[in-house]
């Protein structure tokens, strides 16, 4: 037989702020990712280390942008996204939603696209604003994250 030794060794103490309740309701599998990647920064974002931080208000806008978009997020004064207005253009189609308008739309061509999140307490919507060309023809339609039309 053989004796193992252990070691116990004490960690420092390390406060996570991250905005679950955020991530989860704007979270989708079918995000591109520099959507997906600008969404965990604002999850991620330490309001209190901000250099404008002060506590005496009870709520603070900040941009976050790529160059596909962008979040302007609301933040109350602990540190919590409270609201979101998110805007990108010409990110890719996410496969529920290109599969939606191709079968709506056979031999139509995606031109330009725009998504559109709302956070609110809780709660988004996602809306996909399509813009299709077939020869000199042209079409906007307008879909939800799940590719249903609206």
């Amino acid at each position: 037989t053989s004796q193992l030794n252990a070691q116990i060794e004490q960690l420092e103490t390390v406060e996570l702020t991250f905005n679950y309740k955020y991530l989860n309701a704007v979270d989708s599998k079918e995000v591109p990712v520099p959507v997906k990647l600008l969404e965990e920064k604002v999850a991620e974002y330490d309001l209190k280390s901000a250099e404008f931080y002060i506590d005496d208000y009870d709520l603070y806008q900040v941009r976050f942008y790529i160059p596909e978009g962008m979040i302007l997020a609301s933040f109350n004064k602990d540190g919590e996204v409270v609201r979101t207005a998110e805007k990108f253009k010409n990110v890719k189609l996410p496969p529920m939603v290109a599969a939606a308008v191709a079968a709506k739309y056979p031999g139509w061509t995606v031109y330009k696209d725009v998504y559109k999140v709302d956070y609110f307490d809780g709660d988004s919507t996602r809306r996909w604003f399509v813009n299709l060309e077939k020869g000199k023809k042209k079409l906007r339609v307008k879909l939800d994250g799940y590719g249903k039309f609206l």
